[in-house]
C-alpha cells in the first residue's frame, strides 16, 4: 500500500520539482521503510496487546460464596454463551455472504418483497431462545426472593452515612463507621500513605456464621440507601418506612467488602460494609464477647467519668460521627456545617447543646443522635465539644445527665 502511495513522480510536484532524483528516490525508501515498521507495530498492537492484557485483568461477574451469588453467575455465563452463539452465527452469515456472495464473482442479488418463511423463522426462533432463557431466569429470581427457613435475622438500617446492625436473635446491636484511618486520611489536607483497604475498611465488621441461612431485613433512617455485598449476591434497597429482605448462605469464612450502591448525600463513597464470615464455634464466642461489652457499656452510663475519661472517650466519638461535617478541628464548612470552634452552641446554654445533639434540627443536616449513641457516648461526645478547639468552658455533661433528658 505503501509503496504504490509513493510511486507517484514527486520530481513532478512543486516545490520539489528542482530536487535531485537521487534525494527523492531516498526519501521514497525512508518513507517504505518507516511505513513498513509502522504497520507491524499497529498489527503486533491490535493481535497481541488484548491478549497480554486480558492475562492480567478479567471482566466477569463475581461468582461469590453463596447459593445465591451463585445461582446468578451461572445464570450470567448461560445467557452469555448463548449471545456468543448468536454472535457467532449471525456474524458468520454475514461475512460468508460478504466474502462468496460479492458482486466481483458474479453474484446477483435475489429481488423479492417480502417472505412468509423468513419472516417467521426471525420471529419464532428469537421467542424460543427467550422462552428457553426464561426457565433458568425464573428459577433463579423465584430462589432470589425466598427468604422462609432462616436460623437467623439481622436487621441493618442505613443511616447518612454509617450502617445499623441488628441482630433479633441474640440482642447484639452496633453501628458500623468508615474506619478512622480511612477517615483521617480522606479530610482536605491529610498527608502520608494512603491506609490498606482505602474507603473499604470499618470500624466494626458485620460478623456472620457460616452455612447457616441469614435472613437480612433492610430499612431507612433518613434517605434510600443500598446495601451491596457482590461476594454475598446480595443487594437490595434500605428505604425509609419500609422493610426489604434478602438472605444468604455463606459458605467460606473470609472477609468480604461491599459499599452503599445508592446515592445518599455528600458522604455516599464513605459508608463501607464489611462482613467477616466465621465458623459457628468462633460465631458463638463473639456473640458472648459482644454481649458481655454491651452490659460493661450500660454499666458505665451508671458512674461518675472524669473529664479526662470523657474527653479521650468524646474525642474518638467527635471523630466517628462529627468530623465528617463539622471537621477533625472543628471549623466546619462555612456556608454549609458550622463550626464547633466558638460556636454559640458549644459555648453557649448547656442544655441547648444537649438538646440538638440528641433531637437534632429540623432542615438541616443535624442527625438526632439520641438513638446512635448511648449515654456515655452522648456526655462525651457533648462534653469534648465544648472544651476543644479552643472553647475551653470547663463544663462537664455526665452519662446520668443524658438518660434524665431522654
Amino acid at each position: 500500500m505503501l509503496s504504490r502511495r509513493y510511486s507517484v513522480d514527486i520530481s513532478s510536484i512543486n516545490p520539489l520539482s528542482r530536487v535531485p532524483l537521487f534525494v527523492v528516490q531516498r526519501a521514497r525508501s525512508v518513507l517504505c521503510s518507516l511505513g513498513s515498521k509502522l504497520s507491524k507495530g499497529l498489527l503486533f498492537t491490535l493481535f497481541f496487546l488484548p491478549f497480554s492484557a486480558f492475562a492480567e485483568y478479567g471482566l466477569n461477574l463475581t461468582e461469590g460464596v453463596t447459593p445465591v451469588s451463585k445461582n446468578i453467575y451461572g445464570l450470567h455465563m448461560l445467557i452469555f454463551w448463548v449471545c456468543v452463539g448468536i454472535g457467532v452465527i449471525v456474524f458468520g452469515v454475514m461475512i460468508y455472504s460478504i466474502i462468496f456472495h460479492r458482486k466481483s464473482r458474479g453474484a446477483k442479488a435475489s429481488n423479492f418483497h417480502e417472505s412468509t418463511t423468513i419472516e417467521l423463522v426471525w420471529t419464532l426462533v428469537p421467542l424460543a431462545i427467550l422462552i428457553a432463557i426464561a426457565f433458568p431466569a425464573t428459577k433463579v429470581l423465584i430462589d432470589l426472593e425466598n427468604t422462609d427457613k432462616a436460623d437467623m435475622t439481622v436487621k441493618i438500617t442505613g443511616y447518612q452515612w454509617k450502617w445499623q446492625y441488628e441482630y433479633l436473635d441474640n440482642g447484639v446491636s452496633f453501628f458500623s463507621n468508615l474506619s478512622k484511618e480511612s477517615n483521617d486520611k480522606r479530610q482536605l489536607g491529610a498527608g502520608g500513605d494512603f491506609p490498606e483497604n482505602y474507603l473499604l475498611n470499618v470500624d466494626r465488621r458485620l460478623v456472620l456464621p457460616v452455612d447457616t441461612r441469614i435472613r437480612f431485613l433492610m430499612t431507612s433512617n433518613d434517605v434510600i440507601h443500598s446495601w451491596w455485598v457482590r461476594d454475598l449476591g446480595v443487594k437490595q434497597d434500605a428505604n425509609p418506612g419500609f422493610i426489604n429482605d434478602a438472605w444468604a448462605t455463606i459458605e467460606k469464612p473470609g472477609v468480604y467488602r461491599g459499599q452503599c450502591a445508592e446515592l445518599c448525600g455528600k458522604d455516599h463513597g464513605f459508608m463501607p460494609i464489611v462482613v467477616e464470615a466465621k465458623s459457628k464455634e468462633d460465631y458463638a464466642a463473639w456473640v458472648k464477647e459482644q454481649q458481655a461489652l454491651q452490659k460493661a457499656a450500660a454499666a458505665a452510663g451508671e458512674r461518675e467519668w472524669s473529664k479526662d475519661e470523657l474527653m479521650v472517650q468524646g474525642q474518638k466519638v467527635y471523630s466517628t460521627s462529627c468530623a465528617g461535617c463539622h471537621g477533625v478541628t472543628g471549623q466546619g464548612i462555612p456556608g454549609t456545617f458550622p463550626a464547633m470552634a466558638g460556636s454559640a452552641v458549644t459555648t453557649g446554654d448547656i442544655k441547648a447543646h444537649i438538646d440538638i445533639v440528641m433531637n437534632g434540627k429540623a432542615g438541616t443536616a443535624m442527625q438526632a443522635f439520641g438513638g446512635q449513641l448511648n449515654d456515655s457516648d452522648l456526655a462525651a461526645v457533648i462534653t469534648y465539644e465544648r472544651n476543644a478547639f479552643g472553647n475551653n468552658t470547663g463544663d462537664l455533661v455526665q452519662p446520668s445527665t443524658i438518660k434524665s433528658a431522654r
